[in-house]
């Protein structure tokens, strides 16, 4: 299996992260790609890098949480981590009106420049849209003439938004949230192509069931799997063969 996306530098497993990769690997996953969050978590990020090579694979980009009045500088320092050496996408970058509603313009100007980086750059985009969905469609929208293309992580829309999405280049991340009884993702993991899904945790958080109100890790992905399969009635081999290959060719063969 692949996790498409674990904050696995997190102080959250400071004491216990070689337990955590170990118990990763047990589970079956091959590979951890790290979503960035802004200039403070590049250090800790890259120190993954170093310690467990080949295994925990770095991003850099901008969350929208961490897009304040002084975003410009902070992309600054994404531009030129890009500029300096290889990473495998641009995020985890996009927007987000649930905490804090009042920079969404700001918000909207850093997925535009981050967008124009990929495309620069000829990399994927990991996009956070928290109750954002059709905003963020609507930026999409404007890159469909381009090469833009990657990753809606934690998607929690419907099936129509879902096809949406698709439609533009995008695949599915599917994490936690599709194991909760009220996360409504029935229809999208019924119907949509397994080849337009990755499987994620968004570690430390949203842990699927029944791990859910603790501490989310890698190793849990195999619930999400199992989900997956069970809505469709098929073995969950069938589940990680498709989401391995499209998390490797997102990630691995776009250069």
């Amino acid at each position: 299996m692949i996790e498409t996306h674990a904050h696995i530098y997190s102080d959250q497993f400071k004491e216990d992260i070689d337990e955590v990769i170990d118990k990763a690997k047990e589970s079956g996953v091959d590979r951890i790609y790290m979503p960035n969050i802004d200039s403070g978590s590049i250090d800790a990020m890259l120190e993954m890098e170093l310690l467990y090579p080949g295994y925990c694979i770095p991003m850099i980009g901008l969350h929208p949480c961490s897009v304040k009045a002084d975003f410009e500088k902070e992309l600054y320092i994404v531009e030129d981590w890009l500029s300096k050496r290889d990473f495998v996408a641009i995020g985890e970058m996009g927007t987000d009106l649930y905490w804090d509603k009042t920079l969404f313009e700001q918000q909207k100007e850093a997925f535009k420049i981050q967008s124009d980086l990929a495309v620069r750059y000829e990399k994927p985009i990991v996009i956070h849209c928290r109750e954002s969905m059709e905003e963020t469609i609507t930026l999409l929208e404007s890159y469909r003439n381009t090469s833009l293309f990657g990753i809606v992580h934690c998607f929690s829309g419907s099936e129509e938004q879902a096809r949406r999405i698709i439609d533009l280049g995008f695949k599915l991340g599917i994490g936690g949230v599709a194991t909760f009884k009220n996360g409504g993702l029935e229809p999208v993991m019924q119907n949509i192509s397994l080849h337009e899904m990755v499987l994620e945790t968004d570690s430390p958080y949203l842990a699927p069931v029944p791990y859910r109100g603790k501490r989310n890790e890698p190793a849990y992905i195999r619930q999400v799997a199992q989900k997956i399969a069970d809505e469709r009635n098929i073995d969950i081999s069938e589940v990680i063969e498709a989401t391995t290959d499209t998390a490797m060719c997102i990630f691995e063969n776009n250069k």
